[in-house]
């Protein structure tokens, strides 16, 4: 999927190859502007059999940063060590989304850390985390939204959400999209999403609800735990059942397994990075809860 991270999440429907599924993620999604950066030059680091190139954008917090310091490559490196092999980052300034078509179908890195499950650029490996959409708010306002069919969310004062993503969908199911649309741009300094790719940074979720600008947002947990734990205003964050449906009845996906990407044909290496998050995984989760991630139950 993609609004996130992604990211990764709101990639491929950038990308333009949606999916059902993708159609309702995520993705990734976080608030920066980007730019329309020129992409620095990729340094080419040559392929070997001890090490272990992960595809990485340095725009790309809280999941990947040029100091390293994103939760994702945390797990890269404790996934590497499992594989005995060294990791080397392959950083481009340009966002995630276009970590598949940019770095890893050139095979100038191996892997993309953090994608959907099943993401169909790829083979993916096996979740290592699930989590989903949330909703928050500042605990003084005693909202407690629990999902999208609560009546009071009607009334609301700005909703947050990224552009593109399953809270945009669902704004629109419950007649609240046209309303909120001002404000859902000003998030984005009312930059068009048209032939560019423009996304609400992350923290600016927090920020909008604990100045009191938003009475609610909605972002992709993991994408705002930091911000969340970071918080000085007390918060309070549900997440969202995923039973949510569009007014035609379709489903509207808000909880995602997370899993590695490798190129299609890729299968060894595939193999090697199953092995290595089965052996790694209690220190995934260390790091996850470090971060202040919310985990769900895989479905896969």
């Amino acid at each position: 999927m993609t609004f996130r991270r992604n990211v990764p999440r709101i990639a491929l429907a950038v990308l333009g190859v949606a999916s059902g599924v993708i159609a309702g993620s995520a993705a990734q999604a976080q608030t920066k502007m980007l730019p329309p950066a020129s992409q620095m030059p990729i340094v080419n680091i040559p392929a070997k059999p001890d090490l272990l190139r992960v595809c990485a954008s340095s725009a790309n917090a809280p999941y990947s940063t040029a100091d390293e310091q994103g939760f994702e490559d945390k797990i890269a490196k404790v996934v590497g060590r499992a594989m005995n092999r060294k990791v080397a980052f392959v950083f481009t300034n340009r966002p995630a989304i276009y970590l598949v078509r940019d770095l890893l179908d050139k095979n100038l890195c191996d892997v993309v850390i953090g994608l959907d499950a099943g993401d169909e650029r790829v083979l993916t490996t096996r979740p290592y985390y699930r989590s989903g959409y949330v909703f928050i708010s500042r605990t003084d306002k005693r909202l407690d939204i629990k999902d999208w069919q609560d009546p009071r969310i009607a009334s609301l004062h700005n909703i947050a959400v990224a552009l593109g993503s399953p809270g945009e969908t669902m704004l629109k199911s419950v007649g609240k999209f046209e309303a909120e649309l001002n404000y859902l741009y000003s998030l984005v300094g009312f930059k068009s999403r048209r032939n560019q790719y423009v996304q609400v940074p992350p923290n600016k979720f927090i920020e909008e609800v604990v100045e009191g600008n938003a009475d609610l947002a909605v972002a992709f947990q993991p994408e705002v735990a930091r911000y969340v734990k970071a918080s000085q205003v007390p918060l309070t964050v549900k997440v969202i059942p995923d039973n949510a449906v569009r007014s035609d009845g379709t489903k509207v996906p808000q909880q995602f397994d997370t899993a590695m990407g490798v190129r299609k044909g890729d299968d060894h290496l595939l193999d090697e990075l199953n092995n290595a998050i089965v052996k790694a995984q209690p220190e995934i989760q260390k790091i996850l809860e470090e971060e202040g991630v919310i985990t769900l139950n895989s479905k896969s």
